[in-house]
């Protein structure tokens, strides 16, 4: 079994109370009854959640938008597992969402996840977000130090060269400078 799938399952097994619905999700693998657990109105969260990550992993697409909408979760191990299943999904859409959680200054208390996602997808939104969200995390006392700090090594992974100026920025502030210095070493040098 997969480490986060079995994670998730240990999780969720914990919130629901183990119930015949958690014991169904978990061993069905019919694709139609999980997506329709995604909509059954009373579901619990995190029978929509089990679903969502399972038809995820399977690439179904059908799970793109409760992903979306986990990624974007106040709490962490939720972000997490769907940040986890939409990086496997493969659905076209994911590289723009995730790019719009991490640039929303309403959310960037939730914006962790999309950052990390952003970097592992390599896609065209990538870096152009990751450049967006960390200028904005460089003004003076942010609190949020974490997700400026997941931008600088999400741009270190890509190593694209239009992410130069704001890494250059980054080396004033001591909490980054670090991580900002080894991004700059991945990133080729301009001619």
């Amino acid at each position: 079994m997969d480490e986060e799938l079995r994670s998730l399952t240990e999780r969720l097994r914990r919130e629901s109370g183990a119930t015949e619905t958690f014991r169904h999700l978990t061993a069905t693998e019919d694709h139609d009854e999980l997506a329709t657990a995604l909509t059954r109105p009373g579901h619990p969260l995190w029978a929509r959640e089990l679903a969502a990550f399972r038809l995820g992993l399977a690439g179904d697409r059908r799970a793109f938008e409760t992903l979306i909408l986990l990624l974007n979760h106040r709490d962490p191990p939720r972000c997490a597992s769907a940040a986890y299943a939409l990086a496997r999904l493969g659905d076209p859409r994911t590289p723009r969402a995730a790019a719009a959680l991490a640039t929303n200054e309403l959310r960037v208390a939730y914006a962790l996840h999309p950052v990390r996602l952003l970097a592992e997808l390599r896609a065209p939104e990538s870096a152009p977000a990751l450049i967006t969200a960390l200028e904005r995390r460089l003004s003076p006392h942010d609190p949020y130090y974490r997700v400026a700090l997941a931008c600088i090594e999400g741009l270190g992974a890509l190593a694209d060269p239009r992410a130069g100026r704001v890494l250059d920025e980054s080396l004033a502030h001591p909490r980054l400078a670090e991580a900002a210095t080894r991004a700059l070493r991945r990133i080729p040098r301009q001619r």
